[in-house]
């Protein structure tokens, strides 16, 4: 680590105690709170208490960040709490955002740039999360090497809201080992301890990091660098996104030992918790990383968890009563699945996004099933749409199926098939060629 610190330093070619001394003028100069403000206008969110939007800091940005600069530079700048907003959490349970006022949005951008390039050098090659060129496919594939490698064990931490039980006096002490700018210092601290607002009150707390404030992410990284420095000492592989880190041994026995041991470094020396009930040991292919599953050949697949997430997603996009056209509906449906699809198409297997496809085009055929009550006008559809006289009648009225079974059929899935979605302009990824990924006819199997 030693050299690594060395060069960190030599490349930059700014970290002398002098210019830790001055980085407050950079954080107040106006063509770096410019840049901040590209930073949320690009980051797009909801306005903080005082209901003020991005736009309406825009209309008269030239004014609005002279007055921001001149409040920071003589000392008046005081930030207001942060919104409270919950939002439910896939696992169960809710996880509290802080909304700053964009205001502040600015300001706490403007210090993570001034921030980042002291620690970011320094950070582990096992963090990926919120770190500028990396992302969660790094980290899963730098997983899949682990595995790959024979160690399919894995410590699966979880850290008990993490962001909620920082503490505010620990970040600044490590903040203080690298800047000494006195008044940069005293600004973060405002900034924390600057409270929440939730209905109204405001809460004052010495815990937690806001997540909705663009500095939260690197005061996370800069806290659990004391975790990864602690892994590394010990010649741990480990994968580490945010605060979800998995370490990779090759034993079972290994495994329990280095849990019950980390978990004594994590809560003894970094004051953090560590959720007994939902960490754990397990084999690679019992453990869900950031919606992935890593099998034991290293080869990646989505969790299935998040395979029945996506499942539940569509089925509230596309309910059994249609809620506005076809073409509205796939709009929204296309509009979630890129997003969807864009980030799990990291999978080794495109017949799992093939999978959510075929369900999203089911989920259509119910509705149109369900859109037409009697049965002599369903078969009149189904023949309208191609299908044979003697082939809708029999589905229709021979089977008896409910509308779930008939949706599933192979005669009302030659009514509406693929090609038919695909002329609505339905989105499919399914069919794309990528290096890393499998036949489309294989799917994995993880037990």
């Amino acid at each position: 680590m030693g050299k690594k610190s060395e060069m960190a330093q030599l490349s930059l070619g700014l970290q002398t105690q002098a210019a830790g001394e001055r980085l407050f003028e950079e954080i107040h100069a106006l063509s770096r709170l410019e840049l901040a403000f590209a930073k949320v206008r690009a980051n797009g969110g909801s306005p903080g208490p005082d209901g003020q939007s991005i736009e309406d800091f825009g209309e008269n940005l030239s004014d609005n960040l002279a007055e921001l600069s001149a409040e920071l530079k003589s000392k008046r700048y005081q930030p207001a709490p942060v919104r409270r907003v919950s939002i439910p959490k896939p696992s169960g349970g809710e996880r509290h955002l802080g909304i700053p006022n964009v205001r502040d949005r600015i300001v706490h951008y403007s210090i993570a740039l001034a921030l980042e390039p002291w620690f970011e050098p320094y950070f582990s090659e096992s963090s990926y999360g919120f770190r500028p060129g990396r992302s969660q496919r790094g980290a899963i594939e730098a997983a899949q090497k682990h595995v790959a490698k024979g160690k399919e064990w894995i410590v699966d931490l979880d850290l008990e809201k993490f962001f909620d039980t920082v503490n505010h006096d620990r970040v600044l002490q490590l903040i203080r080992q690298k800047v000494k700018d006195p008044r940069l210092l005293k600004l973060i601290a405002l900034i924390l301890r600057s409270g929440i607002e939730i209905d109204g009150r405001v809460e004052k707390s010495n815990l937690g990091l806001p997540q909705g404030s663009p500095l939260s992410p690197l005061l996370s990284n800069i806290v659990l660098h004391q975790l990864d420095l602690e892994l590394e000492k010990r010649g741990l592989d480990f994968v580490r996104y945010a605060d979800d880190a998995n370490i990779f041994v090759g034993s079972q026995k290994a495994a329990k030992r280095i849990l019950a041991s980390v978990t004594r470094f994590i809560e003894g020396k970094l004051k953090l918790r560590v959720n007994q009930a939902k960490s754990q040991t397990a084999l690679s292919k019992g453990v869900k990383f950031l919606g992935m599953t890593v099998l034991a050949s290293g080869l990646a697949m989505i969790s299935l968890g998040s395979m029945k997430a996506a499942r539940e997603r569509v089925k509230e996009l596309l309910p059994r009563s249609a809620k506005g056209s076809i073409e509205t509906q796939m709009e929204r449906v296309n509009s979630w699945y890129l997003g969807w699809s864009s980030y799990y198409a990291m999978t080794n297997y495109p017949s799992q996004l093939r999978q959510i496809e075929a369900h999203i085009r089911m989920r259509f055929r119910l509705q149109f099933v369900k859109n037409h009550k009697r049965k002599k006008h369903l078969v009149r559809v189904l023949r309208r749409q191609g299908v044979k006289g003697h082939a809708a009648y029999r589905v229709v009225y021979l089977k008896n199926s409910g509308r779930w079974k008939l949706a599933h059929d192979s005669v009302v899935n030659r009514a509406w098939p693929l090609r038919w979605f695909r002329q609505r302009g339905m989105e499919t990824r399914s069919g794309e060629s990528r290096s890393h990924w499998q036949g489309i006819e294989e799917y994995p199997r993880p037990v």
